[in-house]
């Protein structure tokens, strides 16, 4: 789950370079507030972090952290969480809003550097953030009540796994997706290994193996929005949805359908993968890590050439569970990705390559990680079945 500041938000456009893609990581880290929330919780209104209202017959979850980006954190979760479950057994919630304030990010991820630091520490904080976290995101994709994320802004990591599983994903022209995981040593979770698969074509492998950044209308055409609609219309919109009577599936999906028609900006743009579609198709198809970097290296062209040179920034370790995480995830339930990703979340804890990302991206900023092993020939295929082995009485019981 990508993670969050204010100065990746300022980064423009999806990683041309490798570098621009580790420049943009950085700041766009994934879990940013657990170490603040384990030093001050005790001492701050941790209700001020998310602000649940009810307005009429809809449930609003606002993400309220606007300097984190609305990085999402342990303390959040475990207040939406049961909040979500409340509103879905009452007969007078109709429908639940998602949305983040202050205009830049819907919610830029989470805290990962927090999770390296309380691992110093013995802390659980690694076992409970996923844990719980991976909870949440089962909530939202299983939800009985119609569920609307407005993903108006940056919407990484954590704030995919608030969205993406929801009935309905309303993206703007400021909406900027993006699983970056793999460039610190992680791989793309929340519930990544069941909506990317699905995505049209091999799009949700290159964008799982090479955070590639979608931005405005091209979420929506990617598949991952529902719709699209103009950032300065969302408060409108959130006003009718609210004053729908007895709103259903279908009457919100109505509503949703008129502003997203109505809705000019970029509108005879094409898709910003339409021309490279044949080649990621063919390209990231292949079974292996190994034989897609061969296929790029064959194929020789230059967008061939510019996904090969962000493959080579990634952990080796993370592309190869990735790239396996996807391909079993395309078969199975979201209750059992959300536990194959719990299983893979503890392997990335336990070893190498996530603290050392976090360190390289995050901390001392040389954007120079130091991947053990250092070549995707060296992760044998025995230590990637070890990550996915089943943890036991620590498994993830959903």
């Amino acid at each position: 789950m990508a993670r969050g500041s204010m100065q990746g938000a300022k980064e423009g456009g999806k990683g041309r370079s490798c570098q621009q893609g580790a420049r943009a990581l950085q700041p766009l880290s994934r879990l940013q507030v657990i170490l603040q929330h384990v030093k001050m919780s005790k001492h701050t209104d941790s209700t001020a972090e998310v602000l649940l209202e009810k307005r009429g017959g809809a449930g609003i979850i606002t993400l309220n952290r606007p300097k984190a980006l609305n990085a999402v954190n342990l303390s959040m979760v475990r207040q939406i969480y049961p909040q979500i479950k409340t509103w879905e057994q009452d007969p007078e919630t109709f429908l639940i809003v998602i949305k983040g304030t202050g205009g830049k990010a819907f919610c830029a991820g989470g805290d990962i550097r927090a999770i390296t630091d309380a691992g110093k520490f013995a802390s659980s904080l690694a076992q409970d953030f996923f844990r719980e976290e991976y909870t949440l995101n089962y909530a939202v994709g299983t939800c009985k009540k119609p569920y609307v994320a407005l993903i108006d802004g940056i919407t990484m990591g954590g704030g995919v796994g608030l969205s993406v599983h929801g009935h309905f994903r309303v993206a703007t022209e400021k909406t900027v997706f993006a699983m970056p995981e793999t460039a610190i040593g992680l791989f793309p979770d929340v519930g990544g290994g069941y909506f990317l698969p699905r995505l049209a074509g091999k799009i949700g492998y290159f964008l799982a193996l090479t955070g590639f950044r979608l931005k405005g209308r091209d979420v929506q055409k990617a598949g991952i929005a529902t719709h699209f609609v103009e950032s300065a219309k969302l408060p409108a919109l959130e006003e009718d949805l609210i004053a729908l009577k007895s709103p259903s599936k279908e009457s919100i999906a109505d509503l949703l359908d008129s502003y997203h028609a109505k809705s000019k900006i970029d509108q005879e743009k094409e898709f910003v993968l339409d021309e490279h579609m044949e080649k990621i198709n063919s390209l990231f198809s292949a079974g292996t890590m190994e034989e897609i970097v061969q296929r790029l290296k064959q194929d020789g062209s230059a967008f061939a050439i510019k996904q090969l040179e962000t493959l080579r920034k990634m952990s080796p370790t993370s592309l190869k569970l990735a790239l396996r995480q996807l391909r079993e995830g395309a078969s199975m339930s979201l209750r059992d990705v959300m536990a194959m990703e719990y299983r893979l979340s503890q392997a990335c804890m336990r070893g190498h390559d996530f603290h050392e990302g976090v360190r390289a991206v995050l901390i001392d900023k040389d954007q120079a990680p130091r991947w053990k092993p250092a070549a995707l020939e060296e992760v044998s295929e025995e230590f990637v079945d070890d990550c996915f082995k089943p943890l036991g009485n620590d498994d993830l019981q959903l």
